[in-house]
């Protein structure tokens, strides 16, 4: 692959020369609001994903060991939250906004390909949720219906999809000056303009459009006699169809900055410091969309619902029963009179 010219590349807070007092204040609000946004989200968001995360994992476990059996579509939600786990440990780079993580281009390498292969990976296994749940509706013959019946093959084609598609945005990356340090972000500006039209086609608009063929095809098409009843489809996929929703509007907004700074790069521009705060919301968005999607599954997937109500209503019964043991008490022996 030809050398990828990065010379001119660099973000617009850290090209200040020749500005204007007025763009210096503009620039000033900006930081401003990037530090405010990033405290808010490692404040709340962090916390409420990370705490989800492990319960839903203590959750998925227990059931595992108890029943010896996982159900499919546990199978896949559990995949989907390791993956926005590990996303969300990823988004700790975020810490040093309205700054950037110091790395070499290497290291910053690596942390995009394990941040893409989370992303690519949350992604795909979404769009498996949504189609399993189409040809549970609409049983498929033959092959078709031995792999939509095998979560664990449905999950070792997305990691491999997964790996691919980030070994690929890896190498569009570049290795180029790889000991030279730099302002690593996990989308890293001195990739090339490929890579990020390969994650918007990849990692948004395929896994969209088999969404959306998937919810058209449930809600238009007339499911045969034999099959359930559509609303029992949607109560035991409640917590995927939320998912979809919001993961929609925070990786809408998230790629449609994606696919701007590609603007910028193929002009040639450095872009505004308007233009960097917003691609640094748009990334802590798609970040606290993880911690919200945990959190969603962990207050409406049944199983995991049930875990913690069964986990509260224990600890109501060992709270109560301590109050209700009776503490001995020593009786006291009256003083003889003095003779």
């Amino acid at each position: 692959m030809t050398p990828h010219n990065k010379t001119w590349m660099s973000y617009p807070s850290k090209n200040l020369t020749s500005i204007s007092p007025e763009e210096i204040e503009a620039f000033i609000a900006s930081q401003n609001i990037i530090s405010r946004v990033m405290h808010c989200y490692i404040a709340f968001f962090v916390p409420a994903g990370l705490v989800a995360g492990l319960c839903i994992l203590i959750i998925f476990m227990k059931n595992y060991l108890q029943n010896r059996v996982m159900e499919r579509l546990d199978l896949l939600l559990l995949h989907f939250t390791v993956s926005n786990i590990i996303m969300i440990f990823l988004s700790f780079t975020v810490i040093t906004r309205p700054d950037y993580v110091k790395a070499t281009h290497l290291a910053c390498n690596v942390l995009s390909f394990f941040f893409n292969f989370s992303y690519f990976s949350s992604q795909y296994v979404l769009s498996s949720m949504l189609l399993i749940l189409l040809l549970e509706r609409f049983p498929p013959r033959a092959a078709l219906s031995k792999a939509a019946r095998s979560p664990i093959l449905c999950v070792g084609f997305v990691l491999v999809c997964a790996f691919c598609l980030s070994l690929l945005e890896a190498v569009l990356v570049g290795t180029d000056n790889y000991h030279l340090e730099t302002d690593c972000q996990l989308d890293p500006l001195f990739a090339r303009p490929q890579y990020e039209i390969i994650k918007l086609t990849f990692g948004f608009g395929i896994p969209l459009s088999l969404q959306i063929l998937s919810f058209t095809v449930l809600l238009a098409k007339q499911a045969p006699a034999e099959a359930p009843a559509l609303q029992q489809h949607i109560r035991a996929y409640t917590a995927v169809l939320v998912i979809s929703i919001t993961t929609f509007l925070c990786h809408l907004f998230y790629n449609v900055m994606i696919l701007f700074r590609t603007t910028l790069k193929l002009q040639k521009s450095v872009g505004t410091p308007k233009n960097e705060l917003v691609m640094n919301i748009a990334e802590i968005v798609l970040f606290s969309e993880s911690c919200a999607s945990l959190v969603v599954i962990l207050c409406v997937h049944r199983p995991c619902r049930d875990g913690i109500l069964k986990a509260i209503q224990n600890c109501r019964r060992a709270n109560t029963a301590s109050n209700h043991l009776e503490i001995p008490v020593t009786p006291t022996t009256p003083e003889s009179p003095s003779q």
